[in-house]
């Protein structure tokens, strides 16, 4: 089988016992190094990924993917609005809803912000997974007109309150152009929770017709949510809706949210710096190893270039050497990472119960369990990295060789 010679020679040298323990040390750790933090940056993404997965997943379990809403007159007639959305392509199902922000007070006196949302119950089920979210009471007890509210469950902790009793709503509302509060009490005949702070501290369900009333809209909701099929294509729901309509607008769950995602994927870069840095220090030990081999080989180099081996050639056979370091550290932690990453909720429980600690105690997080999710894009960029970085550290060590004159190497040499 053709092997050029510059891969002959540096994959014997690999393999070659050095008469200095130090280089086999020093390629070792390397080749440790590497594979190290391949593995741990593949880890660290997956688990990285899985909270972002699972946190999505709670964000949009309690909502609708997108929603076209008219804050100052309502919608007049959600349900031709509805059947139009319903037509476009990727489109699971539209339901009517009206939001307040205000104040929820209770008889202790307790005062805490709130977000108010009025939903019509058996519409609410098609785009939202809100009945599944209780912990007490039903959607269906929500009915109009009999000033009934269902709570987050922390929120209801922060009132002092519980199922039976009743609370008082403060809300602004605008009349003849001026801002005017308006009360209204509620008793409270649920509880859910949805594992997402946001919701959980501030969110309130009562039935439409009275979050429409204590708005000024009527019986008109304010906006209709729309659930899609593929919750990653509501960009493109927005331009095939082509929203020509005054006061209508259209937002969706990236738009409220991207401050969020986007600070997830600025950790996710910062982490992917911060450990990388653990395959430089193995990028350093490349060259420093490759660096003491080159000396090791001056004579073996000489040789080589007075038998006519292009200077180019000699350093193309340490870069060879590095890159065999590189490849395998790189598949020793790609290896290693997959395995670790797949079996994360296996191996978490076994560490918290031999050493007698919990990583995510439930009084503090939301997400009590590490969720991991191998993406193929990590899977490709983590060892593209670590090839570079490593690949990259054979260039000095390489250059170096190739700069030896056979002449000096040679001089001091017995015949």
């Amino acid at each position: 089988m053709f092997r050029p010679l510059e891969c002959f020679i540096g994959l014997r040298y690999v393999r070659a016992r050095t008469q200095r323990g130090l280089v086999s040390f020093i390629s070792l750790a390397s080749l440790s190094g590497i594979g190290l933090g391949v593995a741990a940056l593949i880890v660290i993404l997956s688990v990285m990924n899985g909270f972002e997965s699972e946190l999505r997943d709670r964000l949009l379990s309690i909502g609708a993917h997108a929603s076209l809403s008219d804050p100052s007159e309502g919608l007049a007639d959600w349900q031709a609005l509805a059947a139009r959305v319903a037509a476009q392509p990727g489109v699971a199902a539209a339901a009517p809803f009206t939001q307040i922000e205000g104040m929820l007070t209770s008889s202790n006196s307790i005062l805490r912000p709130v977000v108010v949302r009025g939903i019509v119950p058996a519409e609410e089920a098609a785009v939202s997974q809100l009945e599944g979210l209780l912990t007490v009471g039903s959607l269906g007890n929500l009915q109009p007109g009999v000033q009934r509210i269902i709570l987050g469950q922390f929120l209801a902790s922060a009132l002092g309150v519980g199922v039976g009793d009743r609370v008082t709503l403060l809300a602004p509302a605008v009349e003849d152009g001026r801002l005017t509060p308006r009360l209204a009490g509620f008793v409270v005949i649920g509880l859910f929770q949805a594992g997402v702070q946001e919701h959980d501290v501030e969110l309130a369900l009562v039935h439409l017709d009275d979050a429409s009333r204590l708005k000024g809209l009527g019986t008109r909701p304010e906006s209709l949510g729309i659930r899609l099929q593929d919750p990653l294509a509501a960009g493109q729901l927005r331009v095939a809706l082509e929203i020509d309509e005054p006061g209508l607008q259209y937002t969706d769950w990236t738009l409220q949210n991207q401050s969020f995602f986007r600070a997830i994927n600025i950790e996710k870069v910062m982490m992917t710096l911060l450990l990388m840095l653990i395959v430089a220090v193995a990028a350093f030990n490349v060259v420093a190893s490759l660096t003491m081999t080159v000396t090791d080989r001056h004579r073996d180099i000489a040789i080589l270039r007075t038998h006519g081996l292009a200077a180019g050639r000699v350093a193309r056979i340490f870069i060879v050497q590095g890159s065999v370091l590189g490849i395998g550290g790189t598949a020793i932690g790609v290896a290693l990472g997959i395995l670790l990453a797949a079996n994360v909720e296996t191996i978490v429980p076994w560490l918290e119960m031999t050493f007698n600690f919990r990583i995510m105690p439930g009084d503090v997080y939301y997400v009590t369990e590490i969720p991991s999710e191998i993406h193929l894009a990590d899977l490709i960029l983590v060892p593209a990295l670590a090839l570079a970085v490593a690949v990259g550290a054979t260039i000095y060590p390489a250059r170096r060789a190739a700069a030896v004159e056979p002449a000096e190497a040679l001089r001091y040499e017995r015949p």
